[in-house]
């Protein structure tokens, strides 16, 4: 197993669960619904990769190559920079604050989890 991508998966779908909770109770009154979507988006996101990392750490025993290092890497930064993103950008605009250019992180965080993707492919399809 690949303990550092079980970790992260754990720790992020720990604080998927409260980020959710807290879109759902206290953000649900105070962000508009269009904004509100935006940062379930980043929640439902988050989790599915706390799912592919923890799954990933998992296969690393089975499949010990470095795809699946890379793949929880990048999943991890797909993380923060997809959800990360979706979460500033529902907060601040709704807040009335421009995040200008910074809008091309959250793509560029979906470029991180489709590259993952890949190398998980290729990991599962690598000869041990």
């Amino acid at each position: 197993m690949y303990k550092p991508s079980l970790n992260l998966g754990a720790f992020f779908a720990v604080l998927a669960v409260i980020l959710g909770a807290f879109g759902a109770h206290a953000l649900k009154n105070i962000l508009p619904d269009d904004q509100l979507k935006i940062f379930e988006t980043g929640v439902r996101y988050q989790f599915y990769h706390s799912f592919a990392l923890i799954i990933t750490g998992i296969l690393y025993q089975f499949i010990p190559v470095k795809q699946f290092k890379i793949a929880a890497l990048l999943f991890l930064i797909g993380i923060l920079f997809f959800s990360g993103s979706l979460y500033a950008m529902s907060i601040l605009t709704s807040k009335g604050i421009s995040i200008g250019m910074a809008g091309i992180i959250t793509p560029i965080g979906g470029l991180f989890f489709i590259a993952g993707w890949c190398y998980f492919l290729l990991g599962i399809n690598s000869k041990k």
